[in-house]
């Protein structure tokens, strides 16, 4: 067996016997990348992308390009490290939706926050729900810069219909951290509820989404028919 063959035997089995928690993120960053680089020291690599993009974070939120553009990163590299996250999203929003209660705001976090899980781009969702809360379907609206997102509400309307709601839960995140509503968000919330009252279709409520908070709009809007966490 190679040297290097060795050491990475031994960090598998030190992962499978105790997870990341003794990991350094340089180190779990060169766990990742045996699965793309399957022959040599991958150690300077790691390294690399770290000094490159500043933190674990940062290398798994790099953009294709950028990651290419790293001496020693292939095609295999870019794909598994844009593939992380993408699918750490997927398992938490498959895990969420199994115990989900729409009608709260934690709730509403569990099934939100996957879908903004390591976005850098301001993003709109779109929660669908029958009368009983139950979780019909999310779908993304619009993506744009990182400090506005543009609502078709062609779109929405179409997207609840398709899923038969009979109310829906807007979510948009704010990536600079700041999980106050703009008055762009509160008057679009306006509007949304009286375009769609007519369509015997509610806003249950519009929220805002940061790393570490979630904002109901309710909170600074007083809409009767929009009942309080």
């Amino acid at each position: 067996m190679a040297l290097h063959d060795g050491h990475r035997e031994r960090m598998r089995q030190e992962f499978l016997q105790g997870g990341l928690d003794s990991f350094s993120e340089v180190r779990t960053l060169e766990l990742l990348l045996f699965f793309s680089r399957p022959q040599g020291d991958v150690n300077p690599l790691a390294h690399a992308l770290l000094d490159t993009f500043g933190s674990l974070a940062g290398v798994l939120d790099a953009s294709p390009e950028d990651l290419a553009r790293v001496p020693g990163v292939g095609k295999n590299t870019v794909v598994l490290l844009k593939l992380f996250p993408a699918l750490s999203a997927k398992y938490l929003a498959s895990r969420a939706r199994k115990t989900l209660d729409g009608s709260t705001l934690e709730g509403l976090r569990e099934i939100f926050m996957p879908c903004f899980f390591g976005a850098r781009n301001e993003m709109t969702y779109l929660a669908c729900f029958d009368n009983s809360f139950k979780l019909l379907g999310v779908r993304k609206l619009s993506e744009g810069g990182p400090s506005a997102s543009d609502i078709s509400l062609r779109k929405l309307v179409s997207t609840a219909l398709s899923f038969n709601a009979d109310l829906v839960v807007l979510a948009h995140n704010h990536p600079n951290g700041d999980a106050s509503p703009s008055d762009r968000d509160l008057s679009t919330t306006k509007q949304l509820r009286q375009y769609l009252q007519p369509l015997e279709l509610r806003l249950h409520d519009h929220v805002i989404l940061t790393d570490e908070k979630i904002i109901s709009l309710q909170r600074y809007l007083r809409i009767a028919d929009i009942p309080r966490y």
